[in-house]
């Protein structure tokens, strides 16, 4: 029997922290690409579950943005904001021992 852990369900904090984080982060950009082809208010089934999904988030992120920056280029930000967070995450989780490594313990 192995006496490493199991690669999924003894990281799934990480797991759930990573992939939640790439998730919004990917979302929104998806969202400001759409934003270049549909008006804001558009009923398009993707696009609402994109605002719904994200809308949160860039909520968050309009309190911390300056406010130069244009509307249209929140979800942008906080694709920047996600994915900063998700570095900064991943190297917090691995100084604590709870992030998958790529190398293995020789015995």
């Amino acid at each position: 029997m192995s006496s490493q852990p199991d690669f999924f369900w003894s990281y799934l904090p990480y797991w759930a922290v990573s992939y939640g984080l790439a998730l919004i982060a990917w979302t929104c950009v998806g969202r400001f690409m759409m934003t270049a082809f549909l008006p804001p208010d558009h009923p398009n089934y993707i696009f609402r579950w994109f605002r719904l999904l994200t809308n949160w988030a860039v909520w968050l992120t309009r309190f911390i943005t300056p406010h130069f920056i244009n509307p249209r280029f929140l979800p942008l930000a906080t694709a920047f904001w996600c994915f900063a967070l998700r570095y900064v995450t991943h190297f917090a989780f691995a100084a604590n021992g709870m992030a998958p490594s790529l190398t293995t313990a020789v015995s």
